[in-house]
């Protein structure tokens, strides 16, 4: 299929001679405008499905560019360090601590990739490492039995802050790999969480939230400057017209993730009430993922580490 609508002849589209004196035929709507106007109609349309197709691929693409270089490199850190046979065998590793801790395979990968290796024949990767109990989070809705668990804290975490905000739609994203990392959304279609799963660039309220550290209120998302036209396209076609931004932040001031809401009208602004509670929200989160990357994060490592000793 062409690129390039095949538009009907000139004389089809209006332009031609109404006819013989006397026909009584009104200019344009003889049989040929009709058919060349249902044919460009097929056509445009065609074209739309063909580029929402290409811009699924690029997304998919782009998703997966980003999601599998981390697992890759940490097979390749494994193998090195503990000399396995090959990746398979480093793939398998992963997978079994990132199952037995219940932390995300990709999570366990960057943490291999990026903490510090352990003293050459040790042990232990971790030794006399103190443990610590979660810490308290205020308002958020999270079974006693779930409060070390990563998935149970981010979904409470978000209905926390969809009910301070009084919003039906949002997501968690976490930082990982300098990017943000979609991991939890309530309410959002599949072209909005594919398009958002890996946000790297400038163009979005939640990076400005990251970057800078504060909270970020988009009142209307068909005028905000902050977003390029394809982002903004994105969150509008989802039924977002207005979104929030909280920064997950630890007591050392670095941002750990964002926490956004969305809306389904603009936005007037908040409450110096409801802002008070997003900020202690997005610092009792920020809390609570530095203790999980402190405590069940070196645990999987930990175990990955006397696995992989004894896998050759």
């Amino acid at each position: 299929m062409s690129q390039e609508p095949e538009y009907p002849p000139l004389r089809d589209m209006g332009g031609r001679d109404t006819g013989a004196p006397g026909t009584g035929e009104a200019p344009g709507s003889g049989p040929g405008e009709a058919s060349g106007l249902e044919a460009l109609r097929r056509e445009n349309a065609a074209l739309r499905e063909h580029t929402a197709e290409l811009e699924r691929r690029t997304t998919e693409l782009r998703n997966r560019l980003h999601a599998h270089p981390g697992i890759s490199l940490a097979q390749g850190v494994l193998m090195e360090r503990y000399r396995l046979p090959d990746p398979a065998t480093a793939f398998a590793l992963l997978r079994e601590a990132s199952q037995r801790r219940n932390i995300r395979l990709h999570t366990l990968a960057d943490a291999v990739v990026r903490t510090p290796a352990p003293a050459a024949d040790a042990a232990t990767w971790f030794p006399g490492r103190a443990r610590y109990s979660p810490p308290p989070l205020p308002g958020v809705p999270v079974a006693p039995g779930d409060r070390d668990s990563h998935g149970a804290v981010l979904s409470g975490v978000l209905r926390r802050v969809l009910n301070i905000t009084q919003a039906g739609m949002g997501n968690v994203q976490l930082v990982e790999g300098g990017v943000l990392r979609m991991e939890k959304h309530i309410g959002l279609n599949r072209r909005f969480t594919d398009y958002f799963a890996f946000v790297e660039g400038p163009t979005t309220s939640c990076h400005e939230a990251a970057e800078q550290r504060r909270q970020v209120t988009v009142p209307d998302v068909a005028t905000a400057d902050v977003f390029d036209e394809e982002s903004r396209t994105t969150i509008l076609q989802a039924g977002s017209r207005a979104c929030h931004s909280v920064p997950m932040v630890n007591r050392a001031g670095a941002v750990l993730g964002v926490i956004s809401s969305h809306h389904t009208r603009p936005l007037a602004g908040f409450t110096a009430a409801q802002l008070r509670a997003l900020e202690e929200t997005g610092a009792a989160a920020g809390r609570w993922l530095s203790w999980h990357r402190r405590t069940v994060v070196l645990d999987a490592l930990e175990h990955l580490h006397t696995a992989a000793r004894t896998a050759h």
